[in-house]
């Protein structure tokens, strides 16, 4: 690596002002109380059965508050006489492992010891039909054999393709309950009829399934609860395309593009599906989806924690550090990758031996001298309430309403091995 370091020793660093970005929107503030609104509004609770077994799935994303949403639900099934447990309804994810998952979930808040009902994993799954395609539709075992079904998922816009519904309720029905095997079937013939299987495989699993009911959550652009909704199985297809339309509504963004480079402190599935999520930084991994924000150079220092190895979305990066490449578990990247079809997320970009190297390495690349480089640097995609952006920027953020710069320029945090000292 000494020619590498020779050629990027002298590259200079913009400094870098912290930011606030104003974001609007609504906040619900007691996110327990919400939730039993919410089913009682949509008169659900007469779904509930005293002493059925009730299978609460969950997913594998960081959503705000999901220990209180998740917490509430089962209170409300046990005071209904139910006994719910939770299943892990995220298809592929966590190694497509019974242990992967439950792991996740674990990293999340979500364990038998916080939420005081079972947790049971498992990568089995019974198939209970076949779509009007000819599709086969397979369903968690554990949650095929219960008297019940309720989940709970936020909705907001994919990362790879778009549609009348997304990430969301009726996504997670298909894939989520499907686990490895039926999240290939709904993927095996890409993005691009992602949508039309979705539509094709549902009605098979509303109509051979006790399902009682949806927890749907909106977020705002401070990654805050906006919106918390309640949806019975029937109710799925005619409003989670409206609340899909609010959610992209909500989102955050970062609006000063183009930028010569973008810097990202961590990416991880708990954050976003592949890891940083396109619709904030403008990469997609295919072409079905374009995005606002132009970035030359794009730099990912580290994986999150909640990730636990899987590295998907890495290969959105033009350039990382021997850190992140470090902390990547390729076993549970590819068996995600290939359920998906999607194998750019898990390509693995230039790797340099430091944070310092990599920033440098972007710089070197983006073809902006450094007093007029447009650099932004976010802690990860789903946090954007506080940024840091480069002297040549500070007018943008000064004549955008919803931006104030809140303090003076600064050079960057590194310690003497050239890693940052700042990083989440």
């Amino acid at each position: 690596m000494e020619d590498v370091e020779r050629l990027l020793r002298e590259v200079p660093l913009p400094r870098i002002i912290p930011v606030l970005q104003h974001f609007t929107g609504p906040r619900v503030e007691d996110v327990r109380q919400e939730v039993r609104q919410a089913i009682a509004k949509a008169d659900l609770k007469r779904r509930i059965q005293p002493g059925a077994r009730v299978a609460v799935g969950v997913g594998s994303r960081g959503i705000a508050n999901l220990p209180d949403l998740v917490s509430t639900v089962l209170q409300v099934l046990q005071e209904g006489g139910a006994k719910p447990f939770i299943f892990p309804a995220m298809g592929s994810h966590g190694g497509a492992t019974a242990q992967g998952q439950q792991a996740m979930l674990a990293h999340l808040g979500i364990t038998e010891q916080t939420m005081g009902v079972p947790v049971r994993a498992t990568m089995e799954t019974l198939q209970v039909g076949t779509s009007a395609a000819g599709l086969p539709v397979y369903v968690d075992r554990e949650a095929a054999n219960a008297d019940g079904i309720v989940w709970i998922n936020r909705i907001k816009p994919h990362t790879s393709f778009r549609g009348t519904v997304e990430s969301g309720l009726l996504k997670m029905m298909v894939i989520g309950f499907g686990k490895q095997k039926g999240a290939d079937v709904a993927h095996v013939a890409g993005f691009g009829a992602l949508v039309e299987r979705l539509l094709d495989i549902a009605p098979v699993i509303q109509h051979s399934l006790p399902l009682w009911f949806a927890v749907g959550v909106l977020e705002n652009a401070q990654d805050a609860t906006a919106k918390v909704v309640a949806l019975s199985p029937e109710q799925l297809l005619d409003q989670e395309p409206q609340l899909l339309a609010e959610a992209r509504r909500l989102m955050p963004r970062i609006d000063l593009s183009p930028l010569d480079v973008l810097v990202v402190d961590e990416i991880g599935k708990n954050i976003s599906g592949v890891g940083l999520d396109p619709n904030i930084t403008g990469r997609y991994p295919n072409d079905l989806v374009k995005g606002e924000l132009a970035v030359d150079k794009l730099a990912v220092l580290r994986l999150t924690r909640e990730s636990d190895g899987n590295a998907a979305g890495i290969g959105l990066a033009d350039v990382t550090t021997a850190a992140a490449e470090a902390q990547i578990d390729r076993r549970k990247g590819y068996v995600n990758s290939l359920t998906s079809t999607s194998m750019t997320t898990v390509k693995l970009p230039m790797v340099l031996p430091n944070d310092r190297l990599t920033l440098q390495a972007a710089l070197k690349t983006c073809h902006a001298d450094v007093s007029q480089v447009r650099l932004v640097r976010i802690r990860n995609t789903q946090h954007l309430d506080d940024i840091w952006v480069s002297e040549a920027l500070l007018k943008a953020v000064k004549d955008h309403p919803q931006m104030e710069s809140v303090g003076p320029a600064q050079v960057w945090p590194f310690d003497n091995l050239g890693n940052l000292t700042d990083l989440p």
